[in-house]
Parts: C-alpha cells; sequence; structure tokens
C-alpha cells in the first residue's frame, strides 16, 4: 500500500515513532508507527526529518502500520512473520532486542541457544526461525557483507541463484568455493558458472 513515508518526527516512544507529513498552514498529517526499537534508535531526533520504509497490516477488526529504519529490517520482518507462530507484534518484540544484521548472523550459525535468549522467543519458535530461515533471510548485499565476510569471487551470481532455489546460503558459499579450486580454466566464463551450477545441485541433493 506505502512503501515508505517521509516526514519530520514528531514523537518517539518505545516501538512507536510519529511522523509528520504536510505544512501546519495548509493541512497535516500525523502517522502513529508500530516500529522496532532497533529502528526507532536508528532515526534522527525529534524535529529532523526522516524516511521511514512501511509495511501495513489490514485485518478485519484492525489497520495498522508498521516502519523500519531501512529496506532490510523490513525484509528480515517479513520474513519473521511467515514463520509459524511469529505475528506482527511478536516480530517488533523480536527486533527490539536484535537487528536485522545481529539476527542473520545467529540464523546462519545454527545458534539455537543465542535465538532461545532473544526476549519473545522460547525454545519451539526459536527451532522454527532456525528452520525456515537458517541462510534465508532478504538482505542486501552490503547488510550480508556487515553479519558474514561474502566471497571475494567471480561466483557469487551462482550462489545467489542457489541460494533462491531454497538451500543454505552458508553452506552454499562453501561447496561453490570448493568447486571452484578445481575449475578448468580453458573454459569461458558461462561455462564455468554452469559447469559449477550443475556440480552443485547434485552434490547438495545428496
Amino acid at each position: 500500500m506505502f512503501n515508505s513515508i517521509c516526514g519530520v518526527i514528531s514523537g518517539k516512544f518505545p516501538q512507536q515513532v510519529l511522523i509528520q507529513t504536510g505544512e501546519r498552514e495548509s493541512g497535516f498529517i500525523e502517522w502513529n508507527i508500530q516500529m522496532p526499537d532497533s529502528s526507532v534508535n536508528m532515526l534522527p531526533a525529534l524535529g529532523e526529518t526522516a524516511r521511514v520504509f512501511t509495511w501495513t497490516y489490514h485485518h478485519e477488526d484492525a489497520m495498522k502500520l508498521f516502519g523500519f529504519a531501512s529496506e532490510d529490517e523490513r525484509a528480515v520482518f517479513l520474513d519473521l512473520i511467515k514463520v509459524e507462530g511469529v505475528g506482527p507484534k511478536a516480530a517488533v518484540k523480536i527486533l527490539s532486542n536484535v537487528n536485522a544484521r545481529q539476527l542473520a548472523a545467529v540464523l546462519d550459525d545454527g545458534d539455537l541457544s543465542q535465538l532461545e535468549k532473544i526476549p519473545g522467543v522460547g525454545k519451539k519458535t526459536a527451532q522454527k526461525m532456525l528452520l525456515a530461515l537458517k541462510g534465508k533471510l532478504t538482505l542486501s548485499d552490503d547488510s550480508v557483507a556487515v553479519v558474514r565476510k561474502k566471497i571475494n569471487s567471480p561466483w557469487q551470481d551462482v550462489v545467489l541463484a542457489l541460494v533462491n532455489m531454497g538451500y543454505e546460503k552458508h553452506t552454499v558459499e562453501e561447496l561453490v568455493e570448493k568447486l571452484t579450486q578445481n575449475m578448468d580454466a580453458g573454459l569461458t566464463k558461462k561455462e564455468q558458472e554452469d559447469r559449477i551450477f550443475r556440480q552443485a545441485i547434485v552434490e547438495l541433493a545428496n
């Protein structure tokens, strides 16, 4: 419905921010936006202008606007609410205690004990999150680089193609790195990518 809202910050509270758009002289709207504390803390001070990326929750008995300081925070929120038992309110609570990059790192490491320490995440929810999201969180390349060192190689397109098929990112990175060690230098780049992709599919299927 809305991709983002840009306006003056008129209020900052725990898990909530108020954004004013328009001019007082000609009429303005003050938006009440539910937001993880991690995002609230990333916004500028009261009275300054900010852009908030949004997601609209529309149910038969309620309509709420959720906001995020970055597209990555919103993407991770949307991934979280796909997990069974994690609704928008729970996802906001989770991201209020751990930011998107930190959560991606914990999930990629398969660290169940660290997930259980996040307020609002019990043992069962942590297991479901790990099963559904390990290696699959939607983050930009810059954010992924902060969480985990990327393969500094020309094979990133192959990695992304395999991850988009549902395979875990960390597993795919290690496998691609191994397969490229014995690559035939006489092949073209496209031929090398095709061979790596086919070999990876075979090994990941076993």
